[in-house]
């Protein structure tokens, strides 16, 4: 535990850290690394506090490597065969967004979502025009399942890797732990429950549609390697193996798989947001480590919310409405202790806690257009092909279908892990 003194500094670092990084003014990558610097510089923390307990390395070493393959994956034009052989069995236009929806939310689990955007809007688009019909309701659609299945798997997003790594959770207790229904299984019926409703607003495009089945040349190797890292994430510590360094293996391969476009690889990975990540993870251990986090969860309780039932409430929806305009990765490094140390006062285990919060923060960035990367990036394209994206219209599907998964999510979580 730091001293008092110390303890300031470090709740000021964080403060300015965190409004730097909301005000848009500098680079991310520049705000925490400025944060850590200054902890070092001040003594708070030593060299060996950073790179020994602070940097959480395998969380790095995955989101790396894994977004590696993401790319080979993607330039493989596997997610195209498989787009077009999906809507070749489809008839109503209403169906075909579903289809679209559902495919966008599969890769995603598994992929980076602003890539999957990317990859779905041409399908979209050349469908929406050869219906004449309006591009809006494709790719907002697309944007929302993109970020609704961030806690479906390990590799889902980078919140996800670090509630595994900070836990000890391996890839398939996402799906059953403890003998009860886990993370990424609650998660699965939420995003049933979203793609049910994202169906009921749609209902009225009842348009007829004809998408021919196209001969796509495909490569095999990337598909491969998704699997094979897959399953070595999921067996790999059982043999004493990093996660860490499975995705860094992944990586690798990947690198040499698409040598060809090795520059491109390298140079467009987003260095901002790991460095960013890196940086964040030594604010967040200053934080703990000072005692600032453990205040602020019986600060919470002293405040009135006394029972375990309202504290879950409390973390899920406070997480979706901050989400909604703060970044997940730091808000998850945050409060992944707070929610500890709030189980702990109530004498219960932290995992309904923790795993309310993650998905209150994961589909949270779903509602507004700047919520989330993905959403930006849908409601550019929509602009540069002439179609307007009043936020009201925005909000008209996105409100209905975040707050279905999330509450869903929620009764399951109640029913499931507050008994």
């Amino acid at each position: 535990m730091l001293a008092g003194g110390e303890k300031t500094v470090v709740l000021l670092v964080f403060v300015v850290c965190y409004g730097l990084a909301l005000s848009g003014r500098v680079k991310l990558a520049y705000a925490s690394l400025g944060a850590a610097a200054v902890l070092l510089l001040t003594g708070v923390l030593t060299i060996a506090d950073v790179l020994f307990k602070a940097v959480k390395w395998d969380v790095l070493g995955i989101y790396w490597g894994f977004m590696m393959v993401a790319h080979v994956f993607m330039q493989s034009r596997m997610p195209e065969l498989i787009a077009n052989r999906i809507l070749a069995r489809v008839r109503l236009e209403k169906y075909v967004i579903f289809a679209l929806c559902g495919l966008t939310a599969l890769l995603s689990a598994f992929m980076e979502n602003v890539g999957v955007v990317l990859m779905m809007a041409p399908v979209a688009i050349a469908v929406s025009r050869q219906l004449k019909s309006d591009l809006f309701p494709y790719l907002v659609g697309i944007a929302v399942c993109s970020n609704v299945v961030t806690t479906l798997t390990m590799v889902a997003d980078p919140p996800s890797i670090i509630l595994a790594l900070e836990t000890g959770m391996k890839p398939l207790d996402f799906y059953v732990f403890q003998g009860k229904a886990g993370l990424g299984t609650i998660t699965l019926v939420g995003v049933a429950v979203a793609l049910g409703t994202l169906l009921f607003l749609y209902r009225r495009m009842t348009q007829h549609v004809h998408v021919d089945r196209a001969a796509i040349p495909t490569t095999k190797g990337a598909t491969v390697l998704f699997v094979l890292g897959v399953a070595a994430l999921a067996i790999g510590p059982e043999f004493g193996v990093r996660p860490g360094i499975v995705g860094l293996a992944a990586g690798i391969i990947a690198l040499y798989m698409g040598r060809s476009q090795l520059r491109e690889m390298v140079v467009e990975f987003d260095w901002n947001a790991l460095l960013f990540i890196l940086g964040i993870f030594v604010v967040i251990h200053a934080l703990n480590d000072s005692g600032v986090l453990k205040d602020f969860a019986d600060l919470v309780v002293w405040a009135g919310i006394d029972n375990p039932t309202a504290m879950l409430a409390f973390l899920v929806w406070v997480s979706v409405a901050l989400s909604s305009f703060m970044d997940n990765v730091p808000y998850t490094i945050l409060m992944i202790p707070v929610c500890q140390n709030l189980a702990a006062s109530f004498g219960i285990e932290a995992w309904a806690f923790l795993y309310g919060m993650l998905i209150g923060t994961g589909i949270g960035g779903n509602i507004t257009p700047v919520g989330a990367t993905a959403n930006v990036f849908a409601c550019g394209i929509l602009e540069k092909h002439g179609v307007k994206v009043p936020v009201s219209r925005y909000l008209k599907t996105s409100i209905p279908f975040s707050v279905a998964a999330v509450a869903a999510a929620h009764l399951l979580l109640q029913l499931i892990w507050m008994d």
